[in-house]
């Protein structure tokens, strides 16, 4: 295999080492990422108000939707590299980064156009309140042209992972977050350009990370410094990326499906539970950095190992991201119930919607344990390519996003409550199926292989 500064081999060493190395930069990467929505947030709440608060919360599950296609594509490409790394055929994954910028590129620029004309008839099907729609479709708006840059730095670090690089992207994702931060205070402080300053602060802050990530890539790492030969279309990886990473996106835009009917529901209690679950979101996106960060190490862990033949290495390596994760839940339950009033107060002044939050956040902080599992489970099965489970987590947490909430409400009378007990049970129904799917995984024989990766 060509060993180079900016790759890492997966396929020997102690797996919770190599996990732990791995997951470092990708943890501290997310948490700079979600930096971007706890900044917009933040600033846009204390500058501007609960009800801007609320229009920018309004398109979080929506966004989440529109990216969905370009976040698993990108992962599926990702798995058909990282493959091909571990079984040492470089040529190959040269012709896969190239592929892959193809059906990135494509990918990307249809979602932008479709998602960017679609945005005030979604908002309306939602029932956004009147109140907030203004701001929520400008915001929206903007969002939805960012999605060419993020798909930029989707794909210059899905690759750069593959080969096991996790630092790279992470440079840019520090910069990017601190340009972000002086933008917001710029564009929506001093020029007051209200949601639309913080919307054009995040779009500027991705094209730095993408275009920077990626043309350090071009410069530093030998597996994209690719010749004539490896530019042609190749069909099996396309077909090959195509196949692992549609399901993926499947299983996002469902669950995107799934938290924008939840938002409907909770638009329906009116702009002060709109802006404490807003508030409660990007701080659950926060507590999820660890367990996303451990899960696309392991995807990564689990890909190259795939690749290599290691089966017995992958077990081991799912037992103890499981284990770091668990950990990691009850040291955040212990946070949320002690100062969940606090957190939220970071984002509103108003004390109704800071007292409704930290009540939630002391519900839904029960249910992280369930949330680890998903992610851990995630982690190998994507890895594998197990392109049919993705789809059945999909509706495993659409169907509890779109059924609990009239369930709990009415029939158990729990009213603005049924919102969060909604998120934490579906995590539990997810978790609980995952964990069959891997044992399912498990008892069967090794899957055909791709083509260039060993016997």
């Amino acid at each position: 295999m060509m060993r180079h500064a900016h790759t890492l081999d997966m396929t020997e060493g102690k797996p919770l080492t190599l996990l732990t190395v791995f997951a470092i930069p990708l943890l501290i990467g997310n948490l700079f990422q979600q930096a971007y929505n706890l900044a917009d947030s933040m600033i846009v709440g204390k500058l501007l108000g609960a009800d801007a608060l609320a229009a920018v919360g309004a398109t979080g599950s929506i966004s989440f939707l529109f990216f969905s296609v370009c976040n698993g594509i990108s992962s599926g490409c990702g798995i058909v590299t990282s493959q091909y790394f571990g079984a040492g055929n470089h040529e190959y994954v040269k012709r896969a980064i190239v592929n892959s910028a193809y059906i990135m590129l494509g990918a990307s620029v249809l979602t932008s156009v479709f998602a960017f004309a679609m945005v005030p008839t979604v908002l309306g099907w939602m029932g956004t309140p009147e109140k907030i729609l203004p701001q929520a479709v400008t915001y929206m708006r903007m969002t939805s042209a960012s999605v060419p840059l993020i798909a930029v730095y989707n794909y210059a670090s899905s690759m750069q992972r593959a080969l096991g690089d996790s630092r790279t992207p992470l440079y840019f994702l520090v910069a990017s977050c601190i340009l972000n931060v002086g933008l917001d205070l710029l564009f929506v402080g001093a020029f007051e350009w209200d949601v639309f300053g913080a919307a054009l602060a995040t779009m500027l802050s991705q094209l730095l990370a993408g275009t920077g990530s990626l043309l350090y890539a071009f410069k530093t790492n030998p597996y994209f410094r690719v010749g004539r030969e490896h530019r042609t279309l190749d069909r099996t990886i396309i077909r090959n990326s195509v196949r692992m990473g549609l399901p993926l996106a499947l299983q996002w835009s469902l669950i995107a499906i799934s938290t924008t009917a939840l938002q409907t529901f909770t638009n329906t209690f009116g702009p002060g539970a709109v802006a404490a679950f807003t508030a409660t979101s990007r701080l659950e996106q926060l507590v999820q950095q660890p367990f996303g960060s451990m899960s696309m190490a392991l995807s990564t862990y689990t890909g190259q190992n795939m690749g290599a033949g290691r089966r017995d290495r992958i077990r081991e390596g799912f037992r103890d991201s499981l284990m770091a994760t668990a950990v990691l839940a009850l040291v955040m339950l212990g946070v949320m119930q002690l100062w969940g009033n606090s957190l939220i107060g970071l984002f509103v002044n108003e004390k109704d919607v800071i007292d409704l939050g930290g009540n939630a956040l002391r519900i839904t902080s029960w249910f992280y344990i369930f949330l680890g599992t998903i992610y851990a489970c995630r982690g190998v099965l994507n890895g594998v390519g197990d392109a049919p489970f993705a789809f059945i987590n999909g509706i495993v947490e659409i169907a509890g996003r779109i059924g609990l909430p009239l369930l709990l409400s009415q029939a158990t009378g729990l009213g603005v409550w049924a919102i969060w007990y909604t998120a934490g049970i579906t995590w539990a129904l997810a978790g609980l199926s995952c964990l069959l799917r891997y044992v399912s995984w498990r008892k069967k024989p090794d899957r055909k292989r791709l083509a260039g990766t060993a016997a």
